[in-house]
């Protein structure tokens, strides 16, 4: 993370190829016959596993001893097409769905973190769904999936953070180097929300030089990150200036489970907030303007931190960011890409433009590796390799920049 900020919270989930939860299908595209799920501690049944397209129910039972939720996932396995939550052990609820023609994933999450159990595919076939109604509920709907998103991303985040820093403060520093980007990918899916949080976001992912220029104890991500790759004597911190040994040495045991705690404490204060009324009455006042904000936002992260190396300064890991800032703003735009696009010849011309930008910047970036093969570390990059990256990110920020003005014309 860098000292520029952009405080509006994100709004991300969904796709163009899908469609909102309750939203109403035009009059011709008959409903499905009910589908119904099994939730159980380790297992999430679905009575069938693909479905013709239009309005789709999904009734939920929970036979877990632990309350539960169930996720219809987009084919990226990240975006949230539906979800039911807060489903009380022995009780059932139903979903309902508007869904495209495509290929979809089944989650059921017991316990309401995690990764999820019973992950399965889910295939709707036939044509497409034309969308109906109120301008405004639809709106409302792409806030709701939002929440949704940042929810999962969060109790996603919590488990992970907890093994993060038992391998941290018990000196597994090997396992908690190879987990050390994968943990913060989804942190920076999400991340402006917590920047949204005054003093949140710097104590889980402050930079050393930030914290330091801004008079604060540093803690969090990065701080974790020096222990593991210890800087060499000669080294020097992200300003290029400061001497990586200037008030540090590496933790004691003591002081790793300090580090460690507060971390999941931070974590646990984010979690806390996303499930809260506030959460939602910030989310619901900013409306679809904080959703293309936030993908603007994101991106503005990849360009004034990953591109330039600093943000994981010793580990290197800059590109693991790098994708997941750019995941979560494709997510974004993917949620109004259908307002904008609505928006007559312009708001087309604009999608269209949107959407080459994300691909030829996607390209480039497989060109370095992926989340789960491995990015190459970020000294490998040559220079033409990060000139190649910047221009991308600037081709994308130009057109992405008018969005929120499109979608509020």
């Amino acid at each position: 993370m860098t000292p520029t900020r952009l405080l509006a919270a994100t709004a991300v989930a969904g796709v163009a190829a899908l469609v909102l939860s309750g939203c109403v299908a035009k009059t011709d595209a008959a409903a499905s016959g009910a589908l119904t799920v099994t939730s159980t501690a380790d297992g999430c049944a679905v009575s069938a596993a693909s479905a013709p397209s239009g309005t789709l129910a999904f009734d939920v039972s929970n036979k877990s001893d632990q309350t539960t939720e169930f996720y219809l996932l987009a084919s990226d396995g990240l975006r949230i097409v539906g979800e039911v939550e807060n489903i009380a052990p022995g009780a059932s609820r139903s979903l309902t769905v508007v869904a495209q023609p495509g290929e979809y994933y089944t989650l059921c999450k017991p316990g309401m973190v995690g990764d999820g159990v019973g992950r399965a595919s889910f295939s709707v076939s036939g044509d497409a769904v034309a969308v109906e109604g109120p301008d405004a509920e639809q709106k409302q709907k792409a806030v709701d999936l939002y929440a949704a998103f940042v929810k999962d991303q969060v109790g996603q985040l919590i488990p992970a953070v907890q093994t993060f820093a038992a391998a941290y403060e018990s000196g597994d520093d090997a396992a908690a180097r190879e987990q050390f980007p994968r943990v913060r990918a989804f942190y920076e899916r999400i991340e402006p929300i917590a920047e949204a949080l005054g003093d949140l976001d710097p104590r889980i992912d402050y930079r050393e030089v930030d914290a330091v220029a801004e008079g604060l104890d540093w803690t969090g991500f990065h701080r974790v990150e020096k222990d593991l790759w210890v800087p060499a004597q000669d080294a020097l911190n992200a300003d290029g200036e400061t001497s990586a040994w200037k008030d540090w040495a590496p933790s004691s045991s003591a002081e790793r489970a300090t580090y460690g705690d507060k971390l999941i404490a931070d974590t646990q204060e984010l979690y806390d907030y996303v499930h809260s009324d506030a959460f939602t009455e910030a989310l619901d006042a900013q409306g679809v303007a904080g959703i293309s904000n936030g993908a603007i936002a994101l991106l503005d992260e990849v360009a004034t931190g990953k591109i330039s190396g600093e943000e994981d300064w010793w580990s290197g890991t800059d590109l693991y960011d790098f994708a997941a800032n750019v995941e979560g703003s494709k997510m974004a735009f993917s949620l109004v890409r259908d307002f904008a696009e609505s928006q007559g010849d312009k708001g087309a011309e604009l999608v269209s433009r949107i959407d080459a930008g994300y691909a030829d910047l996607e390209a480039a970036l497989a060109a370095h590796g992926s989340a789960d093969a491995g990015f190459a570390p970020y000294a490998q990059l040559t220079e033409a390799d990060k000139r190649e990256l910047t221009d991308l990110i600037n081709a994308l920020a130009e057109p992405l920049s008018q969005l929120t003005v499109t979608i509020l014309e």
